[in-house]
């Protein structure tokens, strides 16, 4: 009896190792969790075709959106866990969404193995051409002058960019009034007609206003200057030190997925994220190329995780 168990655990070991060094002989699925157009599905859709050549097999990109991302991302994470059905995640879905909503049909660190990450995009905040401020400084003055008053649009509850606001508020001990918009791009443009003063975006989304002189860039968030923005200071280099805040995007699989696949995905995934076309085609974008380990994604997932905790309980954000 003994024997034979032995046997056939060393079989089944044998097989899922055989299995996976094969992986993959057959298409990928790659779900989005948001419509297409958007800054994830892009991303998807830009390392899509190297990692079906590096892979060998077709990459199938699938827009699943809804619920904030949530539908995408249990439908991955409830997946056979054999590498077939990948997502391509945001800071929304990976960081933002779980700090918010305390009732999602899955864990995001238990339930979700991190492959690599892809790239990442910085935030600007950004104000109105009227607005009497060039610097940081300049900014939290002139929001103090008018006792928290000063609007500041907000491209939605639980968003990316709702979260860095409310994070630079925090750090700074600024009051704003923060309006609700149904996205970035209606904030986005009524900041550049003057309805708003001030506002926090991907530095993709601004750039073309910025460059075009309707909206003026203050800062960027990221702990390093945003390469599309050069001559725009860092938060830290305003005297907010520590401030590191982006939209990262990375891809994720179920938590089960055996590590020879991870590791052949993330290989692959590397690979085409060194490719000097990619790299072109997301600078266009106003993104940074930021390979990772597998490790270095939990990692920034786990931290990341506990900032945007610690802000959606210090802001008092609450969800309906």
């Amino acid at each position: 009896m003994l024997r034979s168990t032995i046997i056939a655990v060393v079989l089944f070991a044998t097989i899922t190792g055989a299995a996976a060094q094969a992986y993959p002989v057959k298409p990928v699925r790659m779900l989005v969790p948001f419509a297409p157009g958007g800054n994830v599905d892009i991303t998807a859709r830009t390392v899509a075709p190297g990692l079906a050549e590096w892979l060998g097999q077709q990459m199938l990109v699938e827009n699943r959106p809804g619920a904030g991302g949530s539908i995408a991302t249990n439908a991955v994470a409830k997946a056979p866990p054999d590498g077939y059905t990948i997502l391509m995640a945001s800071s929304s879905v990976m960081t933002n969404g779980p700090a918010l909503y305390q009732n999602l049909p899955y864990d995001i660190v238990r339930d979700l193995a991190p492959v690599g990450r892809v790239s990442v995009v910085p935030l600007v905040i950004v104000v109105h051409p009227s607005v009497p401020a060039k610097t940081t400084r300049e900014l939290i003055n002139v929001a103090k002058a008018q006792g928290g008053n000063m609007l500041m649009a907000n491209a939605g509850v639980g968003t990316t960019n709702h979260l860095v606001a409310e994070l630079f508020l925090i750090r700074t001990g600024t009051k704003m009034n923060l309006v609700p918009y149904k996205g970035s791009g209606p904030a986005l443009m009524d900041l550049v007609a003057g309805q708003m003063f001030a506002h926090v975006d991907q530095v993709s989304s601004a750039l073309p206003f910025i460059k075009a002189e309707r909206i003026r860039a203050i800062a960027v968030t990221t702990a390093q200057r945003a390469a599309a923005l050069p001559q725009v200071a860092t938060l830290g280099e305003s005297g907010v030190p520590g401030f590191d805040a982006s939209t990262v995007t990375g891809i994720l699989a179920p938590a089960a997925t055996p590590r020879d696949i991870i590791t052949r995905l993330n290989g692959a995934l590397n690979k085409v994220l060194a490719a000097p076309a990619t790299r072109e085609r997301f600078s266009a974008l106003g993104a940074e190329v930021q390979p990772s380990s597998s490790e270095e994604l939990g990692k920034f997932i786990r931290e990341d995780l506990a900032l945007w905790v610690k802000v959606v309980k210090q802001a008092g954000i609450k969800v309906e």
